[in-house]
């Protein structure tokens, strides 16, 4: 029986699935901080939908980062992000609703926005509404219409909701929200794995 995904990423911060989940990340968000911190100083950070944290308290670590925020929609990953870094900022919301008090200048996601209705509006949003001026939204993604080794995830990790759009559908979404310099990249691509896509502009 498929469920949401919120509900499913909370078990799997329960069995302490979380783990290897962020271990697999690694690299590609590696590639993304490089490419997304070059050149700044005094930034403010949001990671939407955190897990566990684990970037939050590495981006926290950087020279230059002012403030940095974890989100997620996932109770018992926001309970486990909080109790590994007690001091950090770690919200449980709709991404698809909240909107910051104060703007930020980076808004990083990693294997997230496929997760929601309408992650069209979700870019959207980031760019009008979370964003300072010059700020970046910086994308990761695995499931994508070019990576057909992840179109079985649906069935096989039981999620009711995921949304498979190809490259050219998720740069028109950055396109449409009004970002400028539009990049787009693939980290770590082997042999039937197409690798993350990476899509970033800025406002």
């Amino acid at each position: 029986m498929k469920r949401v995904p919120t509900v499913v990423f909370s078990e799997w911060a329960e069995s302490g699935r979380d783990v290897p989940m962020a271990k697999g990340h690694e690299r590609a968000v590696a590639n993304m901080l490089k490419f997304a911190l070059k050149g700044r100083s005094n930034y403010s950070f949001i990671d939407a939908g955190c897990g566990n944290g684990w970037v939050v308290r590495k981006v926290k670590t950087l020279p230059g980062c002012v403030t940095a925020i974890g989100l997620d929609g996932a109770p018992k990953m926001i309970e486990k992000a909080t109790d590994i870094d007690p001091e950090g900022t770690y919200l449980k919301v709709d991404l698809e609703s909240w909107t910051p008090q104060k703007k930020v200048d980076i808004v990083l996601s990693m294997e997230v926005i496929y997760y929601l209705n309408d992650p069209k509006s979700f870019i959207n949003n980031v760019c009008q509404n979370w964003l300072n001026e010059n700020g970046r939204l910086i994308v990761g993604l695995d499931f994508y219409k070019e990576n057909p080794s992840s179109h079985s995830w649906p069935e096989d990790c039981g999620i009711s909701l995921m949304q498979l759009f190809n490259e050219d559908e998720w740069v028109s979404f950055f396109n449409y929200a009004g970002f400028k310099c539009v990049q787009h990249w693939r980290v770590d691509a082997i042999n039937d794995w197409g690798g993350t896509l990476i899509l970033t502009g800025v406002k």
